[in-house]
C-alpha cells in the first residue's frame, strides 16, 4: 500500500498535486498537505522536480482562490453567508474572518491557509470588501507560496521518516484506515455538538419582522440595535431605519444609551442570529427585561419588503451612533 501510494504520486506527480490542491482550495474537504509532503519527499530523491511541485501547487491555489475572490467581488456578502451556512462552524465563520480582515486587511491572505476555516473564506471576503486585483494576487500568491513551501519542505527534509510512516500504515492495513476514518467521524460529531450546544444556549424568544413592523406602525418604537461588526457593515450597508450601530463589544455603550425599561430589538446577519442573541443575553444580565433578537435578522426584514436605509461603514466598531 505504501509503495503503491508513492508510485502513484511518482507517476502522476505534478498532475496529482495540482488536482488535489485545486480541489481542496475550492472548498472540498480533501486535504492536500499529505500529498504535497509525499511529493516533497519524492523530490528529495529527484523522482519529481522540486520547482515543478511548488509551481503547480501555487498555481492551483491561485486559480481556486481567484474564483472565490471574483465571486465575493461580484456577489458580495451573499457568498460569505452561503459559505458559512455549509461550514461546520457557521455561527463563527463570518465573524472570525471579518475580525481578521479588520486587523490585517489584504495581509490576512498571507496566513489564511494556515488557519482552519479561513482558507476558503478569506478570498471571497477580501473580494467583497473591495480589495483590488493586483494586491489580491500579490498577497494570495505569497501566502500560497509560504503554505506550499512549508508542506513540501517537510517532505523534502523528512523523506526517510515519511517512507517509514507509510510502510507502517500499510502494514497496519484496514486497522489504520478504520482508525483514520473513526477520527474524522469523531471530529465531525464534535463540531456538530458544539454547534448544537451554542444554538441551545442562545435559545430565547425572537421577534418576527412582521411583529417589529407592527410595533413601529403603532408608534411603540422599540430601540433597534444593529450589532454587526464594522467589517460586516462594509460588506452590507443596509440598516433598519432608526437603528443604532454597535457590535458585540458595545454592551456598555448600549447600556448608557438605552434606558433599562426600554424594549430592545437586536439584529445581525449571522446564521441563527448568534451575535444578536449573545448581545441580548448580555443586556438581560444587565437588567433589561424586554430584549429580543430579530428572527431572520436584517435579511428577513429586507426580504419582507420593509424599509431599509443605506449607511456608510462605521468609522469605529466600538462607537454607537444613529444610522444614516
Amino acid at each position: 500500500m505504501a509503495h503503491h501510494i508513492i508510485e502513484l504520486i511518482a507517476q502522476y506527480g505534478l498532475l496529482l498535486v495540482f488536482v488535489n490542491v485545486l480541489i481542496e482550495q475550492a472548498g472540498v474537504p480533501l486535504p492536500a498537505v499529505p500529498t504535497m509532503i509525499v511529493a516533497g519527499a519524492l523530490a528529495s530523491t529527484e523522482r519529481l522536480p522540486l520547482t515543478g511541485v511548488v509551481a503547480v501547487a501555487v498555481l492551483a491555489c491561485l486559480l481556486a482562490d481567484y474564483a472565490w475572490y471574483a465571486a465575493g467581488r461580484y456577489f458580495g456578502g451573499g457568498v460569505m453567508r452561503t459559505l458559512c451556512r455549509i461550514s461546520l462552524s457557521p455561527d463563527s465563520c463570518v465573524k472570525q474572518s471579518e475580525l481578521r480582515f479588520q486587523r490585517w486587511r489584504g495581509g490576512v491572505l498571507l496566513l489564511a491557509k494556515f488557519v482552519p476555516g479561513l482558507s476558503t473564506v478569506a478570498p471571497p471576503l477580501v473580494g467583497a470588501m473591495g480589495l483590488r486585483t493586483a494586491p489580491f494576487v500579490f498577497f494570495d500568491g505569497l501566502g500560497s507560496l509560504l503554505w506550499v513551501g512549508v508542506a513540501v519542505s517537510l517532505g523534502y527534509v523528512f523523506s526517510t521518516q515519511i517512507d517509514e510512516l507509510l510502510v507502517t500504515l500499510a502494514n497496519a492495513g484496514s486497522v489504520a484506515l478504520m482508525l483514520i476514518g473513526s477520527l474524522l467521524v469523531l471530529y465531525i460529531i464534535m463540531k456538530w455538538w458544539q454547534r448544537h450546544r451554542l444554538i441551545r444556549a442562545l435559545r430565547m424568544a425572537r421577534i418576527t419582522v412582521q411583529e417589529l413592523n407592527d410595533e413601529l406602525n403603532k408608534g411603540r418604537n422599540p430601540a433597534i440595535v444593529d450589532v454587526r461588526s464594522e467589517a460586516a457593515r462594509m460588506l452590507d450597508s443596509r440598516t433598519i431605519p432608526g437603528a443604532l450601530l454597535a457590535d458585540v463589544n458595545s454592551v456598555d455603550i448600549i447600556v448608557n444609551a438605552v434606558p433599562l425599561d426600554a424594549e430592545l430589538v437586536i439584529y445581525c446577519t449571522c446564521p441563527n442570529e448568534a451575535s444578536a442573541a449573545l448581545v441580548a443575553k448580555a443586556l438581560m444580565s444587565r437588567g433589561y427585561k424586554r430584549v429580543r433578537p430579530l428572527l431572520g435578522g436584517l435579511d428577513a426584514w429586507d426580504e419582507a419588503g420593509y424599509p431599509v436605509n443605506r449607511a456608510p461603514a462605521a468609522n469605529d466598531a466600538n462607537v454607537i451612533s444613529h444610522a444614516v
